[in-house]
C-alpha cells in the first residue's frame, strides 16, 4: 500500500510540474487533442533513465514577454542537442503522441528533464525570489520551457534564471519588467522598440541588438514576420554570409517549423534583445506561409473557402504546425481562445496608453491577393462582406477602442501587420492595381468600419503601428474622401500610423537599389499619397516610441549593412504627436517642414549632415552606436 501511495504521490506530483510548463498546451487551452498528453509523458519518467545534467545545455538563452501588471511569461530551452532532431524523427520502438500528419513520434525512453526557476529584484536572478517553481520539459515541446512568474509588482524590473534540477546547470540571467498597474499614474515616460520582418539569408539581425547595447527600450513589440518559410534561393542566398535557412527547403512539418525558428534564435542580437527585454509579439503571414488566409495561402494557390490538400500537406495541418511551433518557441500567453489560432490580445500601461494587438493574417481573413488573382481581389476589394479579421475579432477591436477611451487611458496604440493608411504606389512603379490588395487597401469596407469607428465616437491620440512593407512610412490616419482633411496642417486627422522597416528582408524595389533611386521613389510615394508625410525605402532598421501623457515621439534608425554583425546605426528621422492634436505635429504650424537624414519628408528636406561614406557598400551614414567589440 505504501509504495502504491508513494506512486501516486509522485504521479501526482509530476503531472503538476508538466501543467505548469504552459507549452504542454499549446496551441490551445480549449483543444486538449491539439496538444500533448501530459499523462502519456509523465509516464516516461518512472523507470526512465535520467539525465546527465552535464549533457544538457541551454541551448538558445533565455527570453520573457507578455508582461503583465503582476506577472510575465519566462522562457527557456534545456535539451541534449541544439539541434531539434528529437522533436518529430521516427526511431525504432516508438509510439505516436502526436501524430496528426503522421510525423510526430517520441520514444518511451526519452525522459523528461526537470527545471527549475527563480525571478528576483536582485541581479543575480536568484537572491530573494518573489516567485519560483519546478517544470518538466520534454521532446514533445522541443524541450521548450514556459512558465508564468508571478506575485510581482507593477511596472518593475526583475533578474531570471532557470536551472536543470538539483545541478549547478544554470542559464544565463535575463532581464524582465511588469507593466503598470490598471488605471495607475505613470510617472515617466515608457519606452517600446518596434520590429518587423527579420529574414535569415539576408543578412544579420543588428536592429535587435542596438537598443541592447544603448538600453534604450523597456519593451520589445514585435508586429510578425519573425522567421520566413522558404529554401535558399527562393527569398534570400544566404550561402556568402553562413546563413543559409534550416531545413534548407520550404517548412510544412512541426519539425520544419521548429527547426526554423531554432536557428533564427542563434542570431546574436536577437538572443540579446529577448534576454534584456520582455517581447509583446505578434505573427504576420511568414511565420506560416506567404500571403496567408483564412483558408489558404499563395504558395498553395488556394482560392477557394475550402481546406484543399496540395502534394500531400494539409492547409490547416501546416497551419497547425507553424502555430504549435510558435508558442512554444515565442514567450507570450496562451490567449482564452475560441480557436487554436487566436493570438489577439490588449495590454493596459497604467492610464498611459492601451496596446492592442491585432491578428489582419491568420485569424478570419478574407481571400488575399495570392499573386496571380490580383485583378480579382482589385474588383472585390470594397466589397462590405470582406474582412482583414472576422467579425469576431473587428467588434472585440472596436470595443477596446471605446472601452480605452471611457477609462480615460491618454493613448490607444494599435499593432496590426501590414501598412493601414492607403499606399498608392502608382507613380512608383507603375503598376496597372497600383494598391496593395493583400494590405488594408484590399479590405476597403474594413478600413472604412474602423474610420467610423474612430470617428462617430470622436476617439482621440490614436496610433497606429505596422511592419511587413520592408520601408518606412508615417502618415496622418485620414478617412479620404469621406472626411475633409489638410495635408499641410494635418486638420481633419484621427491619429498618426508609424510604419517601420524590416530587420533584414529587403527594400520592395529590389535589394542592390541605390540610395538615389530609393529617394526618387520616395519622392514619387509622398506626391502620391496625401497623408503619407515621411517615406523612405533604402534602409533596413527599426523605430522607437517614447509615450508619455503629453505626447508620443517616434525615432527611426536604419542599419547602414546586414552583411555583417556590428553596431553602427543611422537617425534617420524623428516625429512627434502631441496629445490632442491627433495628427503628426508641424513645427511650424502649417507645413511638416523639417529634415530628415534620407527618403522623402512632405514639406522638409532630405539633408545627409556629417555622413561617413562607407566604400564597400556605397552607402553614407552617421555612426550612432558603439561597434561590437
Amino acid at each position: 500500500m505504501a509504495l502504491i501511495l508513494g506512486a501516486l504521490s509522485l504521479a501526482t506530483t509530476a503531472s503538476a510540474a508538466f501543467v505548469h510548463n504552459l507549452n504542454y498546451f499549446s496551441p490551445s487551452l480549449h483543444h486538449p487533442s491539439l496538444g500533448v498528453s501530459i499523462g502519456k509523458v509523465a509516464k516516461r519518467s518512472y523507470n526512465a533513465p535520467s539525465w546527465d545534467p552535464a549533457k544538457l545545455n541551454f541551448t538558445h538563452g533565455v527570453a520573457s514577454g507578455d508582461p503583465y501588471e503582476t506577472s510575465v511569461i519566462l522562457w527557456t530551452r534545456i535539451a541534449p542537442t541544439s539541434d531539434n532532431d528529437r522533436s518529430n524523427v521516427t526511431v525504432e520502438g516508438t509510439v505516436p503522441l502526436y501524430d496528426h500528419d503522421n510525423s510526430y513520434y517520441v520514444s518511451k525512453s526519452s525522459a523528461p528533464i526537470c527545471v527549475e526557476w527563480t525571478i528576483s529584484a536582485d541581479k543575480s536572478g536568484t537572491k530573494h525570489p518573489l516567485s519560483s517553481g519546478k517544470v518538466f520539459t520534454s521532446s514533445d515541446v522541443d524541450y521548450t520551457v514556459k512558465v508564468e512568474a508571478t506575485k510581482l509588482k507593477g511596472f518593475t524590473t526583475y533578474y531570471y534564471q532557470f536551472k536543470v534540477c538539483g545541478s549547478n546547470n544554470v542559464s544565463p540571467v535575463g532581464r524582465t519588467k511588469t507593466i503598470p498597474a490598471k488605471g495607475a499614474k505613470v510617472s515617466s515616460p515608457i519606452r517600446l522598440a518596434i520590429y518587423s520582418c527579420s529574414n535569415f539569408p539576408f543578412g544579420f539581425f543588428n536592429a535587435y541588438g542596438n537598443p541592447v547595447r544603448k538600453d534604450s527600450v523597456d519593451y520589445v513589440v514585435h508586429l510578425g514576420d519573425y522567421i520566413y518559410e522558404y529554401k535558399n534561393g527562393d527569398y534570400g542566398w544566404g550561402n556568402s554570409l553562413g546563413r543559409v535557412p534550416q531545413p534548407d527547403k520550404e517548412i510544412y512539418s512541426l519539425y520544419d517549423y521548429r527547426r526554423r525558428i531554432a536557428q533564427y534564435r542563434t542570431d546574436l542580437d536577437l538572443v540579446a534583445s529577448h534576454q534584456a527585454f520582455p517581447w509583446i509579439p505578434v505573427w504576420d503571414d511568414h511565420e506560416v506561409s506567404d500571403n496567408t488566409w483564412k483558408a489558404g495561402a499563395s504558395e498553395l494557390n488556394n482560392t477557394e473557402d475550402s481546406f484543399i490538400k496540395d502534394g500531400g500537406v494539409s492547409v490547416d495541418q501546416r497551419k497547425l504546425n507553424a502555430v504549435r511551433a510558435y508558442f512554444e518557441w515565442m514567450p507570450l500567453r496562451q490567449v482564452d481562445m475560441d480557436d487554436n489560432l487566436r493570438i489577439w490580445r490588449t495590454f493596459e500601461f497604467g492610464s498611459l496608453f492601451d496596446l492592442v494587438m491585432l491578428d489582419t493574417r491568420q485569424y478570419d481573413r478574407s481571400i488575399t491577393d495570392v499573386y496571380w488573382n490580383t485583378g480579382y481581389v482589385h474588383d472585390i476589394a470594397n466589397d462590405a462582406g470582406r474582412s482583414m479579421m472576422g467579425s469576431r475579432q473587428e467588434n472585440w477591436f472596436y470595443n477596446q477602442l471605446k472601452s480605452s477611451q471611457k477609462r480615460g487611458t491618454a493613448w490607444r496604440v494599435v499593432g496590426n501587420q501590414v501598412v493601414f493608411s492607403r499606399m498608392n504606389e502608382s507613380l512608383a512603379l507603375g503598376d496597372a492595381n497600383p494598391l496593395n490588395y493583400d494590405s488594408w487597401d484590399g479590405y476597403a469596407a474594413n478600413r472604412n468600419r474602423t474610420f467610423k469607428t474612430l470617428y462617430d465616437n470622436k476617439l482621440t491620440n490614436n496610433i497606429f503601428l505596422a511592419g511587413d512593407s520592408h520601408a518606412s512610412w508615417v502618415s496622418d490616419l485620414t478617412w479620404l474622401d469621406t472626411h475633409p482633411y489638410d495635408p499641410k496642417t494635418g486638420e481633419g486627422s484621427v491619429g498618426v500610423e508609424f510604419a517601420g522597416s524590416a530587420v533584414s528582408s529587403p527594400c520592395p524595389a529590389g535589394q542592390n537599389i541605390s540610395h538615389v533611386a530609393a529617394n526618387q521613389g520616395s519622392a514619387w510615394l509622398t506626391a502620391a499619397n496625401r497623408e503619407l508625410q515621411w517615406q523612405d525605402l533604402f534602409y533596413r532598421g527599426y523605430f522607437e516610441l517614447s509615450i508619455d501623457y503629453g505626447s508620443v515621439n517616434a525615432s527611426f534608425f536604419g542599419i547602414p549593412t546586414t552583411r555583417i554583425r556590428q553596431g553602427y546605426e543611422v537617425s534617420l528621422a524623428n516625429f512627434t504627436v502631441l496629445a490632442g492634436e491627433n495628427r503628426l505635429h508641424r513645427a511650424s504650424g502649417s507645413a511638416a517642414v523639417g529634415l530628415v537624414e534620407s527618403g522623402s519628408l512632405k514639406g522638409g528636406k532630405m539633408v545627409p549632415t556629417n555622413l561617413t561614406h562607407d566604400t564597400a557598400t556605397g552607402k553614407y551614414f552617421t555612426y550612432n552606436a558603439p561597434p561590437i567589440a
